[in-house]
């Protein structure tokens, strides 16, 4: 794919941009690059992160040129012509018998070129037609439909585009969330470590434990300390919730979507089993894993609802002090744990989801009493990354509702956006919160904490027809033809009204 040798140039600099070429012998490449380890644009391999820097010392690193270094490798890059086939052959390619390391390969590539396109870009060819090229060979070498990996490019750079889609090839880590009603961290990870279990704290947590290794005699779910209620498998992005939420003792909470009760538990114990949980699923299913986690946690304090969130607006007006909502999603901040959402999500799925999660923070907002100096607060959060989902699903509540968005509290996360595709959502959407796993190792999520003000809807002085649906803007164009039709008969019944009678001005009205 490359036609062009660049120029002799020092192999300390020229390692990560130098491309390969058949005239150097194995002996001459091997005293050029010794000791110096050789990395790739996306390089994985974990004891090259540093590309090179690894004997050196922080002093050293941090002395670094990198003015130099830039100019170096727009130098080095402006000797290098990478040759894309166009996409009709490119289509061809993928549609007969696709080769899956000329695919990656053309990945890395397109990605160099689009890094300084104006630089790097063949005479001719547009910057749509190699984003179309990517997104085709993203979509056959990582088994996405190419809706969702059109989604993924809007929200992505390029390179982290890649480096997102690798993440979700690997597993999570497995984490564990100590049970303080019955033991502490401490406690727990000395007795899972006699056990040979080889675990480490979460930072940011104050109840997080991550296992790092486990001998294959040991299963997790069958501990004595586990059947004993004292922790509780948990991804660590499900702390993040519960944390921004904050719940105090004595306090009324509604998690209204709870199953399987990984955050209720964790509600109860930072209230120390006092108030009140609401814990509530619509389906009845897993309202089972609920009651059989809460008896094992040892969790008193809650009563277990089976019913749709949604009537809780109209059940249960202002009754909570906070409330949680961990809404219905799309899943794609857990392709990890189910692959099938690379193919099954479409427009409609994810139109269906959000339509959903609107109602269902409208329900929860109208459930919550106004902040009274203490409390008054609706946590959202979700395991999708999509804007759909999230960002706008805050910004259709905080144009329908008297609410307004506060910090998380949360260290980890990246902001939300203020700006996307055109929209340009609430100045203070930066306050929410996006996890990603290729930038946390972690599942992918959101979470947004609202403050409530007043009761009742916020009144709009202009109305919002952009959530007006395909078959409201019918029935309004369909309303103002009949109205049209109506005025015309009307003035025809006019003209002849004057000229039978001469005096008398037909109206209609009685």
């Amino acid at each position: 794919m490359k036609n062009k040798e660049p120029e002799s140039v020092p192999p300390k600099k020229a390692r990560n941009w130098a491309p390969e070429s058949e005239e150097v012998s194995d002996e001459e490449l091997e005293e050029q690059t010794s000791g110096k380890p050789k990395s790739t644009l996306f390089d994985d391999d974990d004891d090259d992160d540093v590309n090179g820097f690894d004997e050196m010392d922080e002093d050293d690193v941090d002395s670094y040129d990198d003015a130099e270094g830039d100019a170096y490798m727009e130098e080095a890059a402006g000797k290098i012509e990478i040759q894309i086939p166009t996409i009709e052959e490119v289509e061809k390619e993928l549609a007969e018998n696709p080769d899956l390391a000329n695919v990656q390969a053309r990945i890395k590539d397109i990605a160099f070129i689009l890094s300084d396109f104006s630089n790097r870009r063949e005479e001719g060819r547009s910057r749509s037609e190699y984003l179309s090229i990517f997104l085709k060979d993203l979509t056959t070498y990582y088994s996405y439909n190419e809706y969702l990996m059109e989604k993924l490019l809007h929200m992505f750079g390029v390179t982290e585009l890649v480096e997102f889609l690798e993440a979700n090839e690997r597993p999570r880590p497995v984490t564990i969330r100590t049970n303080t009603l019955k033991t502490r961290r401490k406690l727990l990870a000395s007795a899972l470590i006699d056990q040979g279990v080889d675990v480490d704290v979460i930072a940011w947590s104050k109840v997080g434990l991550v296992v790092m290794q486990t001998p294959g005699s040991v299963a997790l779910g069958a501990t004595p300390q586990y059947l004993a209620g004292q922790y509780l498998l948990q991804g660590a992005s499900s702390f993040l919730p519960v944390m921004a939420l904050a719940p105090k003792s004595g306090e009324k909470v509604l998690d209204m979507c709870a199953a399987p009760g990984g955050k209720s538990t964790h509600i109860a114990a930072i209230m120390k089993n006092t108030g009140m949980i609401v814990s509530n699923d619509v389906h009845a299913a897993r309202v089972k894993a609920l009651v059989g986690n809460f008896h094992r946690m040892g969790i008193t304090n809650s009563l277990i609802t089976n019913m749709d969130g949604r009537v809780f607006a109209k059940k249960m007006p202002g009754a909570f002090d906070r409330i949680l909502l961990d809404a219905p999603c799309s899943g794609t901040g857990v392709i990890s744990k189910d692959e099938s959402v690379k193919i099954t999500k479409d427009a409609k799925d994810i139109q269906r989801c959000s339509h959903l999660q609107r109602e269902l923070l409208l329900a929860a907002i109208d459930s919550v009493h106004k902040y009274n100096g203490e409390n008054g607060y609706v946590v959202y959060s979700t395991c999708s990354i999509l804007v759909e989902e999230n960002e706008e699903v805050i910004d259709y509540a905080l144009r329908k509702r008297k609410v307004k968005l506060v910090p998380t509290g949360l260290e980890i996360g990246k902001p939300g956006y203020i700006h996307y595709r055109g929209h340009k959502f609430d100045p203070n959407m930066h306050l929410c919160k996006r996890v990603y796993p290729h930038a946390y190792n972690m599942d992918g999520f959101f979470v947004a904490k609202l403050k409530k003000l007043d009761d009742g809807p916020r009144i709009m002085v202009q109305e919002d027809t952009t959530e007006e649906t395909a078959e409201e803007m019918e029935e309004t164009e369909q309303k103002e033809e009949e109205q049209e039709e109506e005025e015309k008969k009307a003035k025809k019944g006019k003209k002849s009204g004057n000229a039978l009678t001469g005096k008398k001005v037909l109206t209609g009205k009685k």
